[in-house]
């Protein structure tokens, strides 16, 4: 990742990073066991989470010097603050306050690594950013309140420094309460700052080399589709593929943001990183 970053060094840059690995499976098994009153369970597949998180930094940043230590386990202490009380609400309210962790986690071990290898960034923590209504596990954005928020607390940041990097998947209510935004909820995180930001461009990096005519592990002799309209995508969703969700769609579409589709492993290659893309009709690229 950082070589990507390091890529666009004249470019500002918001990175939208998901949790770890099963990360959010495992904390999903947290909530679970919480919910069930099985403390004990749920404490140790935190305790579990946590010394993978902690392992993985020292393993970047070499020692546990680093304030970004003292981070993770305050957020550690928030999740333990949560599984001390009894559940009295709904599961949905648990499961947000808990499973969210995770990409609080990822994105402030990564800020710290770039920032040891010379890759200056400002770290945020989305919920300070994303107001959202109540409704836990599928929230839905308060764009007014949001944009205010970006308009205050993430545009001066590009003052001081080109890349900012931010969680997908989680926001907050305006109890400060957090919240998780549903499927594909890093996607729509990248889409709602792209829209309120008015970026230029959206990219997605992924494993896989783009858009295809098929699903290729069903198929062995599938092509790449080089570009397609926003409303193609949402219908092809509709019918079952596996594309990107239309929630992610309709923040860059209001706005005729292109979203470009890019495979870590072709990017050395433009003719090949170039043509895996989303894009609006007529959009400039």
């Amino acid at each position: 990742m950082g070589e990507i970053v390091q890529s666009f060094p004249d470019d500002k840059i918001l990175i939208v990073i998901s949790a770890m690995g099963k990360t959010t499976n495992e904390l999903e098994k947290v909530a679970q066991h919480f919910f069930m009153r099985k403390r004990e369970i749920a404490a140790q597949l935190l305790f579990n989470i946590e010394q993978t998180h902690i392992q993985l930094a020292e393993k970047l940043l070499g020692n546990k010097t680093n304030a970004v230590f003292t981070q993770l386990q305050e957020f550690f202490t928030e999740a333990e603050w949560t599984l001390g009380e009894k559940p009295v609400r709904q599961y949905d309210y648990y499961y947000d306050q808990i499973v969210g962790l995770g990409e609080l986690l990822s994105t402030c071990i990564v800020s710290a690594y770039f920032n040891q290898v010379g890759i200056n960034n400002a770290w945020i923590d989305v919920r300070d950013v994303f107001r959202t209504d109540s409704t836990f596990r599928d929230a839905n954005i308060d764009w007014e309140v949001t944009q205010r928020q970006v308009n205050e607390k993430v545009l001066p940041l590009f003052n001081t420094t080109n890349v900012i990097i931010a969680q997908g998947f989680i926001g907050s209510t305006d109890q400060n309460e957090s919240v998780t935004l549903g499927r594909e909820g890093s996607d729509f995180s990248a889409a709602v700052f792209a829209n309120v930001l008015n970026a230029e461009s959206q990219t997605i990096w992924k494993d896989v080399e783009g858009l295809k005519n098929a699903d290729p592990k069903l198929f062995p002799n599938t092509v790449n589709i080089p570009e397609i309209s926003f409303s193609e995508v949402i219908e092809m969703a509709y019918y079952g593929a596996r594309v990107i969700h239309p929630k992610t769609i309709k923040p860059l579409q209001n706005k005729q943001i292109p979203l470009y589709v890019k495979c870590f492993w072709t990017r050395t290659c433009p003719e090949q990183s170039s043509r895996k893309m989303w894009t609006a009709p007529n959009c400039p690229r």
